[in-house]
Order: structure tokens, then C-alpha cells, then sequence
């Protein structure tokens, strides 16, 4: 059985090595045997561990002896066997991997007529002694390099580059090259093979080598691709699009070279890695995005929703128990990607509002209602309170400009009593966020935990006065205009530069029309005022420009000249 302990004995003889050879090949043999096994995953996991608590104790029971020549290379290669199988089913690495790979030098330390070890020294020099240590067996290099290769392995998942490079150095005989080509570096080092009958390992130094030589190109192209040296992130993908793949790492390649050619203006040959990626058929969610990145670049709006459409389901279908991975690979040295990084999909909720969201712009009123309406149902029926904060705190709008977008949305489409139904439900959640307050008063001076709460109420009562338009009910209509307006003045921005130019006159125009005189005068002086470089670059968000579709400013020239022109008449009289 994996948990029994096997005994220490005084001295390595030559019956107890082969003992302890056996008891390591038969747990490597049950390793690999678990990775194609098909019991269930939570008994495949539970004999997983029972196999490395099996490892665990008879590296102990080595340790426990003094180190001797013989049994130094079974010992190493049983420390690389239990780091393996613990990084492997912890899919990280710990601070105590790291303290077993020093004690496997320290105790090679011990062997060089040393009889203690330096445990002053850190794992840089450690290293050195030992590789330049002249009384190696020639038959503990390979398990040696193998233990290098972990060290490697360790040391980039941390992003020591420096500390790694001089290991690779030292690994490949090039003491003397200057070289910080990491990738250069890793191709340069040929490992000794394993002799045909050295103890079983689980990954020998030369498949570790190529599992770093995979996940450094790819984790170089990546991180090239996002900034903008594109022709060097291309050669670094198509580098690890050759090496040691798994699929749902060449998926992620193949995705991010779709990428690289999309920014470097070769769409056409984007889409054929795309098309690649999808037919590794691990996931479709990546490809899927970029694909709709891609015919948005090319005009190809149906081609584009179809492919946010299959991303939608993509991200909602189930999938089964992971296979239960035993040996490190390459996705174990990749980082998770960053939401900003071009390799996130996010979640199946933001997916959708990209969804709706171009539905809305590219006039399919229709169908952006019904998808931000199965959204909203998500969002606000899961049991928990919805996110109701400031857009920057997280990708993507928060449930109220949601709301917001549904009801333009549903106006757009001529569905004003549901677009009234959402506003209504927007109201009842944020209102009571607003403070009591002096006509007059700032509205954003008392709501400094939300500043963003008065803009979306009174985006909500000129949504709503919007739908009475549709409906015909004029009285209603002017009322919920002059709620947005009241509310608005009072959270103007301090820096006056910040309006866009068509909402100016939009709401000069609404001023007008509700016969408010005084503040249709004031607001024009100072449009009358404004150079136009003054005119705000940033982008109104999608509820609000879906509101000014609808429109239609006459020439703003002509509009403040007529209003001008007005108002001199007025004066006359």
C-alpha cells in the first residue's frame, strides 16, 4: 500500500537500494496508470494523493540516511518524482517545493567531502557548487538536470529571469556566454538521456525542457502582443505553436496570432488560425471573440453577431470533470490572463451586453431589447443584490447604466410600456440613494459614495419622458423632462468643458421646448462662448447615444443663430 512506511535501515545496501528502487517504480507506474484512468475523478484524486503520500515517505526514509554516492541518484530522482506529482496536483507551487529542491543539493553537497552542507548559501550558488563540482557519477547528471529543469521551471512560474538565466547558462556548458536570450538559452541545453536502467521518472530533464520552451515563447508572445511589438510576437507564437502544446494552450496560440495579424492589418489570415483554433475543439470561446473583433473590422455586422451569438452559448455550456493532470504542464507555467489582455472572455453575463450592446448600435432595436431583457433577468433575479456602482470599478457597465441601455433599447424598438417597466424598477432601487436637498444644491457633494447615482436617475426620467413621447402622453412626458433637467443642473460638471456638443443642444433644445426661458439663455451664452476645440473628446455612454439617434440636431450653427435671433425679438418686445 501507498501509506505504508517503509523501514530505514542502518545502511544502503545493495538489497535495501533495490527495495526502495521498486517501491519508486511502482508508484511512477501508478501515476501513469491513474492519468488514463476512467473511475470517478473524486477516487482518481483520492489514489493520486495516496500515491504521492507514498512518494513523501520513502524520500523521508532516504533522507533519513546519511547521503551516500550509490543512493544519491534514487534520491533524486524521487525528490523530482514528489515534486512533480505535488506541483502537479496542486497546480501551483509552494514555498516548501522550493526547500525541497535546496535539500536535494544540499545532500550532493554532502557527498563532495563536505561534511556539512552550505546552507548559508542561497540556491544561485548552490548551484554553481554542485554543477562545477568534479566528482559527479556520470550517472546522476540526467537526474541532476532533471532536478535543474524543476529549479527552471520554479523560477520562471516566479519571474526570477535573471537567477534563470545564469542556471541555464551553467546547464548548457556556456559559463562564458553573456546571453540573457532566455529562449535562446533553453534551446541551447541538451540534457543527458536517462540510462535505460536508471529508476523510473516521471518527466525526465529533456520533456521539462520543452514543456519551458513552449510556455516561455508563449508567455514572451503574449506579453509582446499587448505591447505592440507585434512582428517579434508573431515569431514567438509560431515558436510555441511548434513545441509542446497541449490543446487548450495551442488554442490560446492559435487565438493570440489571430490577434497579432488582425492588429498588424492582415485580417484575411487571422481568420485562418481562428478557424484552426476552433478545430482543436477544446474551447470556442476565445476564437469566437476575436473572430467578432475581426468582422467588426471588416464591416461584417451579420458575421460579427453570429459570432458573439455562438459566444454566448459557448460560455454557457457545462463541461465535465477535468482530466486529473499528474505531470507539469504547460499551462501550469502561463499566468491567468488579465481582463485587459486581449486572451480574457469574461463571463457569460458580459458576453451578452456585448451582445446587446451592438445589436443596439447597429439598429437591431429588436433583438438588443430581448437580450438585455434575458441580462437583466439574470442579474436581477439571482437572490443577491446587484452591483450598483461607478462603471470603473470592474469591465463592462453596472446593473443600473444596464437598465439604462435595456430601456433605450426597448424604446428604440417601440416597446415604450416595457421600457417604462425597467425605469420604474431602475427608480425604486436608486432614488432612495439620493439625499434630501435644496433645489439648487449639488447633488454630487452628497452622494460621494455614488457619484454616479444622480446622472442615472436623470437619465432614467428623460428614458422615461422619451416613452410617454412614444405613447402620445405629452403631460407625462414634460414632467419627466423636468425632473431630468432639475436633477441635472444640479450635477453639472464642475469642469465646464466636459459637455458633449450634440447632448448640448439637444438639452437646449429641450429647454426651449419646456419654455424655460432663464436657463435656455444662460446655457446659450455660454455655448455662444465655447471655441469649438473646447468640445469634449470623450464618448457619451450607449444610452445616452442612443438618445440622441433619436434626435436628429439641425445644424448647431443654425440652431444657436435661431435661437439667438429669438431672443433679441423677445427683447424688442
Amino acid at each position: 500500500m501507498c501509506s505504508q512506511i517503509l523501514p530505514a535501515l542502518p545502511q544502503t545496501s545493495s538489497s535495501s537500494l533495490d527495495l526502495w528502487r521498486e517501491k519508486n517504480d511502482w508508484l511512477v507506474g501508478q501515476t501513469r496508470q491513474l492519468t488514463g484512468d476512467s473511475r470517478p475523478s473524486l477516487r482518481r484524486q483520492q489514489l493520486a494523493q495516496d500515491t504521492l503520500e507514498g512518494f513523501r515517505e520513502l524520500l523521508l526514509t532516504l533522507q533519513g540516511l546519511p547521503a551516500a554516492l550509490p543512493a544519491l541518484p534514487l534520491e533524486l530522482t524521487v525528490t523530482c518524482n514528489y515534486i512533480i506529482l505535488r506541483a502537479s496536483l496542486a497546480q501551483g507551487f509552494t514555498e516548501d517545493l522550493i526547500k525541497d529542491v535546496q535539500r536535494g543539493l544540499e545532500r550532493v553537497m554532502e557527498t563532495q567531502n563536505q561534511l556539512e552542507p552550505k546552507s548559508q548559501q542561497g540556491l544561485q550558488e548552490l548551484w554553481h557548487s554542485v554543477l562545477s563540482a568534479s566528482s559527479l557519477l556520470p550517472e546522476l547528471l540526467p537526474t541532476l538536470h532533471c532536478l535543474a529543469s524543476l529549479q527552471a521551471v520554479l523560477w520562471m512560474r516566479t519571474d526570477c529571469s535573471g537567477d534563470l538565466a545564469l542556471l541555464l547558462q551553467a546547464l548548457s556548458g556556456s559559463q562564458t556566454e553573456t546571453s540573457e536570450d532566455l529562449l535562446l538559452l533553453l534551446k541551447s541545453w541538451s540534457p543527458p538521456a536517462e540510462k535505460s536502467d536508471a529508476p523510473l521518472i516521471l518527466q525526465d530533464a529533456q520533456g521539462l525542457r520543452d514543456v519551458l520552451l513552449t510556455a516561455l515563447a508563449c508567455r514572451q508572445g503574449l506579453q509582446e502582443l499587448i505591447t505592440g511589438s507585434l512582428p517579434r510576437a508573431l515569431n514567438s507564437l509560431h515558436e510555441a505553436a511548434s513545441g509542446l502544446c497541449p490543446p487548450s494552450v495551442l488554442v490560446q496560440v492559435y487565438t493570440a496570432l489571430g490577434t497579432c495579424l488582425r492588429k498588424m492589418g492582415n485580417p484575411q489570415r487571422a481568420l485562418l488560425y481562428l478557424t484552426a483554433a476552433l478545430k482543436v475543439g477544446t474551447t470556442c470561446a476565445l476564437p469566437l471573440l476575436e473572430a467578432s473583433r475581426i468582422y467588426r473590422q471588416l464591416g461584417d455586422t451579420a458575421a460579427e453577431l453570429e459570432s458573439l451569438e455562438l459566444l454566448v452559448e459557448a460560455l454557457s455550456a457545462t463541461h465535465g470533470p477535468k482530466m486529473l493532470r499528474l505531470l507539469i504542464e504547460v499551462e501550469l507555467l502561463l499566468p491567468q490572463p488579465d481582463p485587459a489582455s486581449p486572451l480574457h472572455c469574461g463571463t457569460q453575463s458580459q458576453a451578452k451586453h456585448l451582445l446587446a450592446s451592438r445589436c443596439l448600435q447597429t439598429g437591431r432595436a429588436g433583438d438588443a431589447a430581448e437580450h438585455y431583457l434575458d441580462l437583466l433577468a439574470v442579474l436581477l433575479g439571482g437572490g443577491s443584490e446587484p452591483r450598483v456602482s461607478p462603471p470603473t470599478c470592474s469591465p463592462g457597465p453596472c446593473v443600473p447604466e444596464l437598465c439604462l441601455e435595456a430601456a433605450a433599447a426597448l424604446i428604440q424598438a417601440g416597446r415604450a410600456p416595457d421600457a417604462l417597466t425597467v425605469c420604474g424598477e431602475l427608480l425604486s432601487r436608486t432614488s432612495c440613494l439620493l439625499p434630501k436637498m435644496s433645489l439648487w444644491e449639488n447633488a454630487r457633494k452628497r452622494t460621494k459614495g455614488l457619484p454616479y447615482c444622480p446622472l442615472w436617475v436623470s437619465a432614467t426620467h428623460l428614458l422615461q419622458g422619451q416613452a410617454w413621447s412614444q405613447l402620445k402622453a405629452q403631460k407625462e412626458a414634460l414632467s419627466e423632462f423636468s425632473q431630468c433637467l432639475e436633477l441635472l443642473f444640479r450635477v453639472l460638471p464642475e469642469d465646464k468643458e466636459q459637455g458633449n456638443r450634440d447632448g448640448s443642444f439637444y438639452l437646449l433644445q429641450t429647454l426651449k421646448r419646456l419654455k424655460r426661458k432663464n436657463e435656455a439663455t444662460a446655457f446659450w451664452r455660454e455655448a455662444q462662448t465655447r471655441a469649438p476645440q473646447e468640445e469634449a473628446t470623450w464618448s457619451l455612454p450607449l444610452y445616452l447615444e442612443t438618445c440622441l439617434s433619436w434626435i436628429h440636431p439641425p445644424n448647431c450653427e443654425a440652431l444657436l443663430e435661431e435661437f439667438g435671433t429669438s431672443l433679441l425679438e423677445s427683447h424688442d418686445l
